[in-house]
């Protein structure tokens, strides 16, 4: 179970992390993160750091498939988490 945790801890700040940068290249026009790496990352486990870092820094809110895609992968990884809380 600690490595759950530590696992969703690292791919949740590794997602915040890469929100940010992307919203900091796209200020600056520089080489952006592509759209697949940042919901790739959410939805092996990073959902609710790609979350923070939309609400946190206005980034990718207007796009469907973070608005959308992203609390849905959020109330996936809830359950699962839930789940593997309850058997444990």
């Amino acid at each position: 179970m600690d490595y759950i945790v530590i696992y969703l801890i690292l791919i949740n700040a590794l997602s915040f992390l890469l929100m940010l940068v992307d919203k900091y290249k796209a200020q600056n026009n520089l080489w952006r993160i592509p759209e697949a790496t940042l919901l790739t990352v959410a939805a092996i486990g990073g959902s609710f750091g790609c979350f923070g870092a939309m609400k946190a820094c206005h980034h990718k809110t207007k796009h469907q498939k973070f608005s959308i895609g992203v609390p849905v992968m959020m109330v996936i990884h809830s359950l699962i988490i839930w789940d593997l809380a309850r058997l444990l």
